[in-house]
């Protein structure tokens, strides 16, 4: 009877434990089975549940399920605790224990739920490091023009998730905003202005003087949409364009937020088209097809129709549909004017790739022929964001992700001109920081973007076009000379070569940041051009609260995107902090947020700082802790 009544007893916790097993699953973690479960418990009254790395695998390939993240405070944490323990016995024998990162052992305020990667792909990048300036005072990147990141965000965030910290880049949040630059400059004949801008640093908290060091530029717009946009007498009308739309309409497009989405983005879209504008429609999932050819853009009954009438089912066959819709482009091919691709899909390539380095091939090649390629993402689930990041940036083209009819306004009616047409090619920024005044830097974003110091001068390395109207902001946090930074200082003498370079700093101008040199080309088969000039230092950076409103949003921005990936490097900013200096660069007169982007920005910050519990301080990893060169 004892043994019964043991037994009942036991069983009763066993189902228990079992019942909160499998709600905190639910919510992403790995766990045991019951059965597993149950076994461990009777034999030893405790279990310890430990969670194997994720890892991406190769783009364009089928992946397996990927078990979901859920971060706690500043650090990944697995945690599983017994029904005991959610009854608040934190004495319960039966308590299980939590495996969290070696270099951290702390108690864990309530866990945050960030949204499951699922089949999504996402690259995964580290940070940037911070650079001692003494062995490294060159930074080399490629601008970037892409926003689908910031979409994608807002889109997690609207569904109640945090995104997953590789779904963040935040040089695209930052550049997903207009700029004014109304104190920038043009240099020479360059078809855009350049600002640079000192404030100090909002995220040092520790004393050490850091500042931020904003470089803009943004192409001059001198064209306009016809009856869609305004004139003037500087104006010339936006080039003819001969579009392909490539649209996947394979059975993973049939969801609300992915097929049905693109087809009232393309409806959208073939309303700005002119009689001198031409396009056509490839479609493809087990098989290609050509739903519209070569037809003039003022036939919008016929377009459309063909729009309407598109339809997702089958598999993807991604490789026969690029190689069809690059044909229709030459087809059509005009000089001196827009050929563009324009690939909607969620990215799910699973037939017919064989090589993703020969499709990449592809793109290069008739990019090189003046075609080129933009790729605009759907959906969820499957959503393949590293493929189609890759697939624009060899095509010389945009990678837009559209989360809402909104969206695509913005991105295909709005912005038109600088989604289109294309003012600079291969725009490459290099900055040399003076060792004589800047201890250490590191850039903020951008990084699968940075370029080795000798590709600045090397015309065949590709990089970023800039379209008509459009502003790039590269952030630089910066630690001044005599500041104490994130190296300890040497005991040693410095190295020769180091040592030369601060006397060549000394002899050059002692009052010099540093030197801004950025290289385009005009054409994309000519030759770059170079414009530089040097960034001069004003003794101490000018206080945030002072700078320019546009500044002043990007660093909100640019604080917010870092908060989303759990940086260690602006130690105790909260999306609360984001929230308060957007809104204040709001606050002047002179800030117009016409479509109201950046007050969608400050709700952003403020549906993530819902989800975002209360961390402890003691928590935060120090900066001696972060992985730096």
């Amino acid at each position: 009877m004892l043994l019964t009544h043991s037994i009942r007893t036991r069983t009763y916790k066993l189902n228990r434990t079992a019942l909160l097993i499998s709600a905190i699953t639910s919510i992403g973690l790995s766990a045991c089975s019951t059965q597993q479960m149950s076994k461990s418990v009777v034999e030893t009254n405790s279990s310890t549940v430990s969670q194997q790395p994720i890892t991406n695998k190769e783009p364009l390939k089928n992946k397996e399920q990927l078990a979901p993240v859920v971060v706690s405070g500043a650090t990944p944490v697995v945690e599983m605790v017994s029904a005991d323990y959610a009854s608040n016995n934190t004495n319960s024998p039966n308590m299980l224990t939590r495996s969290v990162s070696q270099s951290m052992v702390m108690p864990s305020p309530s866990p945050i739920r960030v949204a499951p990667e699922a089949r999504d792909n996402y690259q995964k990048n580290a940070a940037n490091p911070v650079h001692r300036t003494a062995d490294m005072p060159v930074a080399t990147l490629s601008i970037d023009t892409d926003t689908g990141s910031y979409a994608n965000i807002r889109r997690y965030l609207n569904e109640g998730q945090l995104p997953p910290a590789a779904a963040v880049r935040v040089e695209e949040m930052i550049n997903y905003f207009p700029y004014d630059f109304s104190n920038s400059r043009r240099l020479g004949r360059a078809p855009f202005m350049v600002e640079t801008e000192l404030v100090d640093s909002p995220w040092d908290k520790v004393e050490q003087g850091n500042q931020i060091l904003k470089v803009g530029i943004k192409a001059i717009d001198t064209t306009y949409l016809g009856q869609f946009g305004k004139t003037d007498s500087t104006s010339v009308q936006l080039p003819p364009a001969n579009l392909v739309f490539l649209v996947d309409v394979s059975g993973s497009m049939q969801s609300q937020d992915k097929l049905p989405l693109a087809k009232s983005t393309l409806n959208l879209l073939s309303k700005q088209l002119r009689a001198e504008d031409s396009i056509s429609i490839v479609t493809y999932s087990g098989s290609t097809k050509v739903v519209l050819p070569t037809t003039r853009g003022n036939k919008r009954v016929a377009i459309q129709a063909a729009i309407n009438g598109l339809q997702a089912a089958g598999s993807t066959n991604g490789e026969d549909a690029l190689k069809l819709a690059y044909n229709e482009a030459r087809k059509s091919l005009k000089k001196d004017s827009i050929n563009r691709i324009l690939m909607l899909t969620d990215g799910d390539f699973n037939v017919g790739i064989s090589d993703v380095d020969e499709m990449l091939d592809l793109v290069k090649a008739n990019r090189n022929r003046g075609i080129s390629l933009s790729t605009i993402g759907f959906g969820r689930g499957n959503l393949n964001d590293y493929m189609m990041e890759q697939m624009a940036d060899n095509g010389n083209g945009n990678y837009s992700y559209i989360d809402s009819l909104t969206e695509a306004k913005k991105v295909l009616s709005d912005e038109l001109a600088s989604t289109f047409n294309t003012v600079a090619s291969d725009v490459k920024i290099q900055i040399e920081f003076n060792p004589e005044q800047v201890e250490e830097w590191r850039l903020i974003g951008y990084e699968n973007r940075v370029l080795a110091e000798q590709d600045f001068n090397n015309d065949k390395v590709d990089a970023g076009e800039l379209g008509a109207g459009k502003a790039v902001v590269a952030l630089f946090e910066i630690t001044p000379k005599g500041q104490t930074g994130t190296f300890a200082p040497r005991r040693y003498a410095e190295n020769v070569t180091a040592q030369t370079m601060r006397k060549s700093a000394k002899n050059a101008n002692s009052t010099e940041l540093g030197f801004l040199k950025i290289r385009y080309k005009t054409e994309p088969q000519s030759s770059s051009q170079l414009i530089d000039l040097p960034i001069k230092s004003v003794g101490k950076a000018a206080p945030l609260n002072n700078a320019h409103p546009d500044t002043q949003f990007a660093v909100a921005v640019a604080g917010f995107g870092q908060r989303l990936q759990q940086s260690p490097y602006i130690n105790n900013w909260q999306y609360s902090d984001s929230k308060q200096l957007a809104n204040q660069s709001l606050s002047y007169q002179t800030v117009s947020d016409t479509n109201g982007l950046r007050r969608g920005f400050v709700q952003l910050t403020e549906l993530a700082d819902a989800l975002q519990p209360a961390v402890n301080e003691n928590m935060r990893l120090s900066k001696q802790e972060v992985s730096i060169k």
